[in-house]
């Protein structure tokens, strides 16, 4: 199996495992209601714990993303940023991974050609 097809299993993951518990949620309480998510998301220490691990990783990826996506000229970047924002680093890191080995790819595909 090929680096990029496993991450694309990691894209299928990092979006059916966090959504199997949020869409629930989502059902139970009629709608998305942004002051009960966020008080649910810091209703004890360790849940807050795990909220702001996850809130700061999601910056630092949203910056890796387009500081080594730029510099290796991957197309499409806006697309895992918006996975990190919509879904979150379950989804945006697996989906920039890949991303990025398809331009690793083509450019050692370019580089063997010459």
């Amino acid at each position: 199996m090929k680096l990029r097809h496993l991450y694309l299993v990691f894209c299928v993951l990092g979006l059916l495992l966090p959504y199997s518990q949020f869409i629930p949620w989502i059902i139970e309480h009629h709608a998305l209601n942004m002051p009960l998510l966020l008080r649910d998301l810091f209703a004890n220490r360790i849940s807050g714990f795990f909220a702001l691990d996850v809130i700061v990783s999601a910056i630092v990826l949203i910056s890796f993303i387009h500081t080594e996506g730029r510099r290796l000229g991957v197309r499409l970047l806006w697309l895992p940023t918006l996975a990190v924002v919509l879904v979150g680093v379950s989804l945006g890191l697996p989906l920039f991974l890949y991303l990025r080995q398809l331009q690793l790819d083509r450019t050692a595909q370019f580089g063997k050609a010459s």
